[in-house]
């Protein structure tokens, strides 16, 4: 019990409501979350619509795929959560965040969750190979 009232206290501390099956997320981030759904980025666009949204639809996968998915006080692009995985789209404004996205990516990794991550250029020039590691990826657990 007395360990029950010390992750509730670091939850309130940090503005997270947490539910018995998802991940501890800041419910003050819904609004900007739908905001980046309905505005993606040209990379997270083209990854969603020409692969991940047709990967997500093949009823053999069995796996569901979300876009913009709060997790703790962070939006991730894509996650899929029977992987435990994230898929993050790294754009432009990341190139001079790096110890934010340090901070980011250890409290996500802390989480359990493995995180694969994209250039706009690999999207852009070499798309065929990132659909591939990210099936293989998926289809290594399935």
């Amino acid at each position: 019990m007395e360990n029950d009232s010390f992750w509730i206290d670091i939850l309130k501390e940090k503005n997270l409501i947490s539910g018995s099956k998802f991940f501890p997320y800041n419910p003050k981030l819904k609004d900007r979350a739908s905001e980046m759904r309905k505005n993606q980025t040209p990379s997270e666009l083209k990854l969603w619509k020409w692969f991940l949204q047709n990967f997500n639809k093949r009823w053999e996968n069995k796996i569901t795929i979300l876009r913009q998915k709060i997790i703790d006080n962070y939006i991730v692009d894509f996650y899929i959560h029977s992987k435990k995985l994230i898929i993050e789209i790294d754009w432009e404004i990341h190139n001079n965040r790096g110890e934010y996205d340090n901070i980011r990516t250890e409290i996500l990794e802390w989480y359990w969750l493995k995180i694969i991550r994209f250039s706009n250029n690999e999207i852009s020039y070499n798309f065929e190979e990132v659909c591939k590691k990210i099936e293989l990826i998926i289809k290594k657990e399935i």
